[in-house]
C-alpha cells in the first residue's frame, strides 16, 4: 500500500500539471487550452481522489491497530493533519488565488498588496474565496472523516466487529464489483444532473457521498480477509472492465471536444465513469498486492516525502505556470519546465523542511526521537 500511495500522489502531480493545459477550470491556464489533453486526463479523473481516500482509510486502520484508543487516534491524527492545513493556508497557498485573480479576473494589485490587504479578509474576490485551503481540501476532508470515524470507534468492540463482518460479507466474492458499482450508479442517478464538488466542506454533499465511503472502505480493507480474497479473485476482471470503461469515456470525450456532452449522453457517460472509477481501484489494489508487496530501497523515504510533496506541489505548478504566461513558449516546453520545476521544488521543500525541526510538523512530517530531543 505504501507503493500504491507513492504512485497515486506521483500521478497527482502529472494530473495537476495537465490541468494547466485543458479547458477545465483551474487556477492557472495557458492562453489557448488544448482540448485533446482531456482524453488522457480522463484516464485518471474518475478514480484518482477516491483511491487516495481508500489508501488514507487503510493507513488510518494501521494507526488505530497500533494503539486502539479512539481518543488517542483522533488526537494523533489531529496533530498530524491540522498544522499543515493552517500552515498552508497562511504561508503556502496565497499565491495560488493571486495568480488566478491576476491572470483570469483582471486583479490589478501585486502579490504584496494582495497578501497585506485582501487575502485574510474572509471574502470572495471575483468569485475566488480567500483565505483558502486550495488543494489541501483533501487533508481537511480527511481530518473531518477521521473525527467522524473516531466517534464510531467509541462503539463497543463486539458491535464494531459485527459491522466489519457484515460489510466484509457484503463485499465478498463478485459482490465486490457489483455492490459498489450499484451504489455509485444509484448515487449518480439520484443526484443527476447534480452539482459540482465545491471542496468547501459545508456545501459539498456530492463529494462527501463519494469520498467518505471510500475512506471507510479503506479502513475496512486492512483487516478484512473476505474483501482481500475478492480482490485477489477479481482484480484482473476489474482491470479489463476499467479499460473498457475508459475506452467508452475517451470516445465520448473525443466526440465532444468542442462542445458540452448532451445531458442524455452525459447521464450514461457518468454511469460508465462510475464503473471506471471502482474497477480501476480494485485493479490497482490487486496489482499492488500481487506485484508491489515488498520493500525496496527508497520506499521509506518516498513514503515520508509524499505529504510534503502534496502540500507544496500545486503552489509550485500555479506560480510557475502564471509566470510562464508572459513568455512566448510552446506548450510542450512549458510542460517540461513545469514538470522539472515541480519535482525539484517539491524535493527541495521536503529536504529543507526535514532538516529544520520546527518545520517538520508544519509540512506533515513526524518529529523523530532525535528531533524531539533537539526541540526540547
Amino acid at each position: 500500500m505504501d507503493w500504491l500511495r507513492i504512485g497515486a500522489f506521483g500521478l497527482l502531480i502529472f494530473y495537476h500539471i495537465g490541468m494547466v493545459f485543458v479547458p477545465w477550470a483551474y487556477h492557472a491556464k495557458i492562453a489557448h487550452p488544448i482540448e485533446w489533453v482531456t482524453i488522457p486526463m480522463q484516464a485518471l479523473n474518475a478514480w484518482r481522489l477516491s483511491l487516495l481516500f481508500v489508501v488514507s482509510g487503510y493507513a488510518s486502520r494501521a494507526i488505530f491497530a497500533a494503539d486502539p484508543s479512539a481518543g488517542r487516534f483522533a488526537w494523533g491524527r489531529s496533530k498530524r493533519l491540522v498544522p499543515p492545513i493552517l500552515f498552508a493556508m497562511v504561508v503556502i497557498n496565497p499565491i495560488q488565488p493571486w495568480v488566478e485573480l491576476t491572470t483570469q479576473h483582471g486583479y490589478a494589485h501585486d502579490f504584496g498588496y494582495f497578501l497585506a490587504h485582501d487575502y485574510f479578509r474572509i471574502q470572495k474576490i471575483s468569485g475566488v474565496s480567500v483565505p483558502t485551503w486550495q488543494h489541501l481540501w483533501f487533508v481537511v476532508y480527511l481530518f473531518v472523516y477521521t473525527l467522524a470515524l473516531s466517534v464510531g470507534l467509541l462503539l463497543p468492540t463486539r458491535i464494531r466487529v459485527a459491522i466489519a463482518a457484515g460489510a466484509g460479507r457484503a463485499l465478498s466474492g463478485v459482490l465486490l464489483l457489483i455492490v459498489p458499482i450499484a451504489l455509485l450508479a444509484a448515487n449518480w442517478a439520484w443526484s443527476f444532473p447534480g452539482i459540482a464538488e465545491t471542496h468547501a466542506l459545508f456545501d459539498d454533499p456530492a463529494a462527501h457521498r463519494l469520498y467518505f465511503p471510500m475512506f471507510l472502505f479503506g479502513f475496512l480493507l486492512r483487516e478484512s480477509a473476505p474483501v482481500w480474497a475478492a480482490i485477489r479473485r477479481w482484480w484482473r476482471v476489474a482491470g479489463v472492465l476499467a479499460l473498457v470503461a475508459y475506452g467508452i469515456v475517451a470516445t465520448v470525450e473525443a466526440a465532444y471536444l468542442k462542445s458540452a456532452i448532451p445531458l442524455d449522453h452525459y447521464f450514461w457517460f457518468g454511469l460508465v465513469r462510475g464503473v471506471q472509477s471502482w474497477t480501476s481501484i480494485v485493479a490497482l489494489l490487486g496489482i499492488a498486492d500481487r506485484y508491489l508487496n515488498h520493500d525496496a530501497p527508497g520506499r521509506a523515504m518516498l513514503n515520508e516525502a509524499v505529504f510534503p510533496f502534496y502540500i507544496i506541489h500545486q503552489t509550485i505548478i500555479v506560480a510557475v505556470a502564471g509566470a510562464l504566461l508572459a513568455t512566448p513558449i510552446a506548450p510542450l516546453a512549458e510542460f517540461g519546465i513545469l514538470l522539472v520545476a515541480t519535482v525539484l521544488g517539491c524535493w527541495l521543500f521536503y529536504r529543507l523542511g526535514r532538516m529544520i525541526v520546527p518545520l517538520r510538523p508544519l509540512i506533515g512530517l513526524r518529529l523523530s526521537s532525535a528531533a524531539r530531543r533537539a526541540a526540547s
